[in-house]
């Protein structure tokens, strides 16, 4: 029995001691994210390990501009459809802005309606330093923490933009935060838009693994927005590749659709009750 993080068959979860593992063989593994049981599905029976529930469905299926207005009481229910979708993945469930920020106390008390009240195996936040305390204080409580540096887009007010992260003096305080998430407990680290070099040196320093996003190619893993990957959203960053045109067959299918219905050759006799 294949037992590779990618497309491997244990007959149970992925847990982050099968992602710690594949770290240690030097195996590199895919993440998408997911918002529904359906598409969650799809991706699982493909053998994607790791699912994340992304504060990014405030765009891609609430409508929102940016990921900040999002809550947790919108965020719950897509992690529950795709934990109920799901038979083999690890689902991580992203705490959005505005969950975690105030200290430990909030954050375990968000942290732990995830997994309780949607079945997420493990929670995803954003930050160095200033979220050590909530790290520690999750992983304390049994709760695994997936950490996120770099364009952290909760914070793109700050940042005045989506801009590459971590170039220069940056570059060494970001090294500095990812050893102090590990050191925290975080069982992995999301590295958004920062410099390939920067990425591949963290991967090297941590013995936790790192997960890219533009950041190039010496990452231990990959993730990228599923709708960005199929093709089906209209404007994407620099570092997506489109695998399809989901957008393009979707349209193509409607327009098929509403062309019969008009004609009158949908429904047909096959498609009627007699």
């Amino acid at each position: 029995m294949s037992t590779g993080l990618y497309g491997g068959q244990t007959g149970r979860r992925v847990t982050v001691r099968d992602i710690a593992a594949a770290k240690e063989r030097g195996e590199k593994w895919p993440m998408l994210t997911a918002y529904d049981a359906l598409t969650a599905r799809v991706f699982d029976d493909a053998g994607i390990p790791v699912l994340l529930v992304g504060d990014s469905g405030a765009m891609v299926v609430l409508g929102y501009d940016s990921t900040v207005p999002v809550t947790v009481d919108e965020l719950l229910p897509l992690t529950a459809a795709v934990v109920r979708g799901t038979s083999r993945a690890l689902v991580v469930a992203d705490m959005p802005f505005g969950s975690y920020q105030t200290g430990p106390e909030e954050a375990l008390r968000n942290a732990t309606r995830f997994l309780k009240e949607a079945g997420a195996h493990a929670v995803k936040l954003e930050g160095g330093e200033r979220v050590l305390p909530q790290v520690e204080a999750m992983v304390a409580a049994g709760i695994p923490v997936m950490a996120h540096l770099g364009l952290t887009p909760q914070s793109v007010n700050v940042f005045g933009g989506y801009r590459v992260q971590g170039r220069g003096e940056a570059g060494e305080r970001l090294m500095a935060d990812a050893k102090a998430l590990e050191a925290a407990g975080a069982f992995a680290v999301v590295l958004e838009c920062v410099p390939a070099e920067l990425a591949e040196r963290v991967t090297r320093a941590l013995s936790i693994p790192t997960i890219g996003i533009g950041g190039g190619a010496g990452t231990d893993a990959q993730v990228l927005v599923w709708q960005d990957m199929a093709g089906l959203t209209p404007h994407t960053a620099k570092f997506v590749k489109k695998y399809a045109d989901v957008a393009g067959v979707l349209r193509s299918a409607v327009q098929e659709y509403a062309a019969d219905v008009v004609s009158g050759a949908f429904p047909a006799p096959e498609h009627a009750y007699h």
